[in-house]
């Protein structure tokens, strides 16, 4: 049964997914001051919409980060930036192949592996293997606490291995059944890009990563990214419910936003909720 508190404990990060999936991906990590988004790719009142039912004013928002120029990761940044004047982390060449009309003003870069300091967070980027033009992951901190934003991945390289091994919380692409994906309707060349080393993250391979690198800190994995066509949220529940331990397992929604969880360097536990609510090399691991 979901917990609801009236108020932020100030040694916790907050974290929600606000949707996942290629329709659109944001993702909202805050402390009890401020907090940031991990891409938009929701409307600027979708995502005001969501955030209202989770008790999350958007004046709490003092940043967004983007991770990569794909439609369903930037369709919201120019308005949500606009309107409520938030900065926009964003590399330059992810920026050169976007389409979004951002403010020059309001734009900054960020590099690999060089923090960026929101109030009390702190906004690690890394790269990651994507077929977009410059793609990064994240690990935000605060409190002793690390989030990992870690989807649209073709594999798990050391880097990504070695930063989700930090997380106390992490949302990890778990994209497609490769039986689906392989049997299923999409031609050929969109399977091969899928299941590709710049694609996304298969079941099986996502399961690989937690069992054979999960922190023993991990108190809570939000599964993400899952595919409408080659996917089912069961199916991942299936697959990862055995292995969880002590870890929390949530699978993230196309639809709604998950609930509200609190993560503390010891606890997790979901706060609120909306109205429905492979090795490839040595040290790494393949994945979509």
């Amino acid at each position: 049964m979901l917990r609801c508190y009236a108020y932020f404990c100030p040694m916790s990060l907050y974290i929600t997914s606000l949707n996942s999936g290629s329709n659109a991906n944001c993702y909202y990590i805050g402390n009890s001051n401020e907090g940031v988004l991990v891409d938009a790719g929701l409307s600027c009142r979708e995502t005001e919409r969501r955030m209202k039912q989770l008790g999350l004013p958007m004046e709490k928002i003092k940043a967004i980060f983007v991770s990569h120029e794909h439609g369903d990761h930037i369709t919201g940044v120019p308005g949500i930036s606009r309107k409520y004047q938030l900065p926009v982390y964003i590399t330059a060449a992810t920026l050169a192949n976007s389409t979004i009309p951002t403010d020059p003003a309001l734009v900054h870069s960020f590099k690999h592996h060089k923090p960026i300091v929101i109030g009390d967070l702190s906004v690690l980027p890394f790269r990651k293997s994507h077929d977009a033009s410059d793609p990064h992951s994240f690990m935000i901190s605060g409190h002793g606490v690390n989030i990992g934003i870690i989807t649209d991945i073709g594999y798990a390289c050391r880097q990504v291995i070695n930063f989700f091994r930090q997380c106390h919380a992490a949302f990890l692409e778990s994209n497609y059944c490769a039986d689906m994906l392989t049997n299923g309707n999409y031609p050929w060349h969109l399977k091969r890009r899928i299941s590709s080393d710049e694609g996304h993250l298969s079941n099986a391979q996502a399961l690989e990563l937690f069992i054979q690198y999960r922190p023993a800190q991990l108190r809570l994995l939000i599964l993400s990214h899952l595919s409408k066509n080659n996917n089912r949220p069961e199916l991942v529940k299936q697959l990862f419910a055995p292995h969880a331990g002590n870890t929390e397992l949530f699978v993230a929604s196309r639809y709604e936003a998950s609930p509200l969880f609190p993560v503390e360097s010891e606890t997790v536990i979901p706060v609120r909720k909306t109205k429905r609510a492979v090795m490839k090399h040595e040290g790494q691991l393949s994945l979509f």
